[in-house]
Parts: structure tokens; sequence; C-alpha cells
């Protein structure tokens, strides 16, 4: 089977959903779910694999590793979050090259100083423009592929203003960007004057308990966006009910769930048949 690149999805697939994957599990089921790619995000990846907020104290080594994992149990194009590409515009040559041989359809990278801090969260800054666009220059230089789809994230409306985050946007989409991403609006208003200020794929965030209001699908495509990206939606989920099922059984009282999944199910979701196929083969 080919693997459509994130350009080609959107030829025939607009919005184009990614839920974030924490781990291989979570990749898989996004597949069996029926969507067409997936993203990796750093603040759950961060957050699940090594139990740390998502502050830039994780190293780019780590967070690959924690990739190539999660990348082990999908097979669909995966778009990555590349932070501020770990360093000058030497690291994220390396970021662009490391990922690509990988297999990873696109990456973000981001305007933020280091230290970053996750987008939703008080107490970010920026990098000059200039200094932003020769690291992105950098970044297009080194794909091998020009399918290999490029996303500039600008963290400026929170620092300097929409306008300077709007300008900022349309400088990165000029030296060749695939896409833009303007992070954590605050408004719906401020969603429809992103969703119309640039002619090329537009993300948007739908970070729920962040700055951003939560809209459907359909109202977003409709304002302009291409991408929608839903970062912690399945995290905060499935740490919901850890938490759940662990007050019971402490409790004493842990009880069927409404709709739980059976040990046939799962063993499914991992697999199983592949392994018993070998093993009746050659065992």
């Amino acid at each position: 089977m080919t693997v459509k690149t994130i350009r080609q999805l959107l030829d025939g697939e607009k919005p184009l959903l990614l839920v974030v994957a924490h781990d291989a599990l979570s990749a898989r089921l996004i597949e069996l779910a029926g969507f067409r790619a997936y993203t990796i995000g750093g603040f759950a990846l961060v957050g699940v694999r090594y139990g740390l907020p998502d502050v830039g104290v994780a190293s780019f080594g780590e967070i690959v590793e924690g990739v190539r994992d999660v990348m082990r149990g999908s097979s669909l194009p995966v778009i990555v979050d590349g932070d501020d590409g770990y360093g000058d515009v030497k690291n994220i040559t390396r970021t662009v090259e490391t990922y690509e041989e990988m297999g990873v359809a696109g990456i973000v990278f981001e305007d933020q100083t280091s230290p970053k801090r996750c987008g939703h969260m008080a107490g970010k800054d920026v990098v000059s423009l200039e200094q932003a666009e020769r690291k992105l220059r950098a970044a297009l230089a080194a794909r091998k592929s020009p399918g290999f789809f490029i996303i500039a994230r600008t963290d400026a409306r929170a620092v300097h203003g929409l306008d300077d985050a709007l300008n900022r946007g349309k400088r990165f989409l000029e030296i060749g960007v695939d896409s833009v991403f303007v992070e954590a609006p605050r408004s719906v208003e401020e969603l429809r004057i992103i969703g119309r200020s640039f002619d090329a794929p537009i993300l948007v965030n739908m970070a729920e308990g962040g700055l951003t209001p939560i809209l459907p699908p359909e109202e977003l495509a409709q304002m302009g966006f291409s991408i929608i990206v839903y970062p912690a939606s399945l995290l905060l989920r499935i740490t919901g009910a850890m938490q759940d099922a662990l007050a019971a059984i402490k409790a004493g009282k842990l009880e069927p769930q409404p709709k739980p999944v059976t040990f046939e199910e799962i063993t499914d979701i991992f697999g199983i048949s592949k392994w018993v196929t070998i093993d009746n083969q050659f065992g």
C-alpha cells in the first residue's frame, strides 16, 4: 500500500482531522477508527512517556525514541511536533533529516524561544522574525522530498498580538513552507480572521481546556481551516478513566463498565492474528 503525502490527503479530504497519539496503542486505535492520518504532539508524548510537562525539558533524542515507538502502532501518515527544532539552524536541519529518514510525513516548527512551553501556557516568548525565517529556510533546504510537509507555527499571538502573528504567517509562506499555524487564538472572531488571511492550508488546534474556542469541524472548514488537530482529547479521557478505575479498585468497588473492552477485542487490536499465523506456520 502506497502511503499518501499530507498534500495528497488534503486534495481529497478537507478538513483533515488529526488526533494526537501518545503511544503505539493510541496510534493503532486512531487507524482502526478510520482516520486518514494522525499526529504526535510533544505535550502528550512527553507527558505519557516521561511524566513531564511540555516545557522543553525532554531532549531531542528522548523525543525521537518516543516518536519511533508510537509509529510502530500505525501505518498512517504522521505529522510530528518538531518544537523549535531543538537549537539553531544546524539542529533544525538534523531534526528534518532524522524524521524524514524515519518515514514521518510532515513536521511542525514553532517560533518560540528556548526553553519552549505548551502553546496554551502563560509565559511564552518568540524569537525575532528574522531568526524564525532563517531556521525555516534551513528546514526547507534539509528535506529530500518536496512531499515532506513543513508547517510553520507562530506563538506571537500571545506575545505581540494577532497582527504580528498574521504577518509572521504570511512571511513564512513567502519563503516556501506548506502550511501555517497560528497558535492559541482566543475568540471565534480571531479564528475567522486567521481563516481568511492565508491562501494556503491552515492548521488549527482544538485544545480542550485551552484558550481557543472548540468548534465543530464543519464550521472550522467554512472559516478556511484545512487541518484540525485534537492535541489532548485522548489523553484527557484515558487519564480520567484510569483515575476512576484506580479509585474503584482501592475502595474495593470495581464495577463492570457500560462497554468494557474484552480480552479478545484487545488482543485483536494488538494484532494477535499475525503472530498466531506465524506460530502455526513455522512453530
